[in-house]
């Protein structure tokens, strides 16, 4: 059994929501939530993968989606990887950075406490249950 489910977001730091979601949609995505001012996921055509844009200040990362991230942990580190920092509680469940043994950043969340809830127009107004 595979520690990584798929390949969950692209995170990517902007300067602004609207303008991100505004070049993003031009590319082809679509925006499908918004948290305020401070971060938007575009879907890409052909996956359930997103884009996810934020005015954090948080470096470009790639996001992988396990079960359950101290799990995943656990076996990052039994498989000769370690723990940069985390776990800690994100939105829709918890997230952490590891690196493999050449460095590389492993960056793993799982989904916890369910996908994001949104509005009839994309607003992030909570949680569905997690699965």
């Amino acid at each position: 059994m595979s520690l990584f489910k798929k390949v969950d977001c692209v995170s990517l730091p902007v300067t602004s929501i609207d303008a991100g979601i505004e070049f993003y949609e031009k590319l082809g995505s679509s925006c499908v939530w918004r948290e305020k001012n401070v971060a938007a996921g575009l879907r890409m055509a052909d996956s359930d993968t997103e884009i996810v844009i934020h005015t954090r200040q948080l470096p470009a990362e790639t996001y992988l989606l396990v079960e359950s991230v101290p799990d995943a942990i656990r076996g990052i580190q039994n498989a000769g990887g370690t723990v940069e920092f985390g776990p800690i509680e994100i939105e829709a469940g918890l997230y952490a950075r590891s690196r493999d043994p050449w460095g590389n950043a492993l960056v793993i969340m799982d989904l916890s406490k369910g996908t994001l809830k949104t509005d009839a127009v994309g607003n992030v107004i909570g949680n569905n249950p997690a699965p």
